[in-house]
């Protein structure tokens, strides 16, 4: 067995992640050994403790270390308003936008009969189900702007129909567009120039 089979292990995980090929994996690697102490070590512990604490919110959907996250036991956040995101990339996208006060629910993906993804696989059922009991005024639908991201949203609109406001993002949001990658001000600028669905 080579000598260098855990780098190598590490490596092939690290390739893996979005992002990074085989050679950015190996550059990535070489700087942490070579960074051992200030940042090898401490990220494997860091990791070591997410794997053992990282759980989805009960609640949203969103990833925390509690069964309700911080924005879900938040009061503060109890505006009425419910922005619908696709996953929790986009969720946190739009937090470091710092544009949005109110609650969000993560969906899990988006409808798409190619992939025979359906209402009951996503979360589209307790949604509905958040928008009685929360006492919800506006939903907000912050969808990709696909073509599966506007079936759902036009999906979800349809089965919420006249019980609340329903509003989507506007303008600074491509088609073909996805929040992870927009910047803040292109977030800001969409949310503020919301429209009714």
């Amino acid at each position: 067995m080579s000598s260098t089979s855990d780098i190598d292990s590490l490596i092939e995980l690290m390739a893996r992640l979005p992002g990074l090929g085989p050679r950015s994996a190996r550059r990535a690697v070489l700087h942490l050994i070579r960074k051992r102490g200030q940042l090898l070590t401490p990220l494997a512990g860091a990791m070591q403790q997410v794997a053992a604490t990282a759980r989805e919110c009960l609640n949203c959907g969103n990833v925390g270390t509690s069964d309700i996250c911080d924005i879900c036991d938040s009061e503060k956040r109890a505006t009425g308003e419910l922005c619908i995101v696709e996953d929790v990339a986009d969720l946190w996208a739009m937090e470091r936008s710092q544009v949005f006060r109110g609650r969000y629910h993560v969906l899990g993906g988006t409808l798409s009969a190619l992939d025979a993804v359906g209402p009951e696989e996503l979360r589209i059922p307790r949604l509905l189900d958040r928008v009685v009991t929360e006492g919800i005024t506006e939903v907000i639908l912050a969808l990709n702007a696909t073509v599966d991201g506007m079936t759902t949203a036009h999906y979800i609109a349809d089965q919420l129909g006249e019980r609340v406001r329903i509003t989507s993002l506007a303008q600074g949001v491509p088609i073909g567009g996805e929040l992870d990658y927009l910047d803040d001000g292109t977030i800001s600028a969409a949310m503020r120039a919301r429209k009714a669905l």
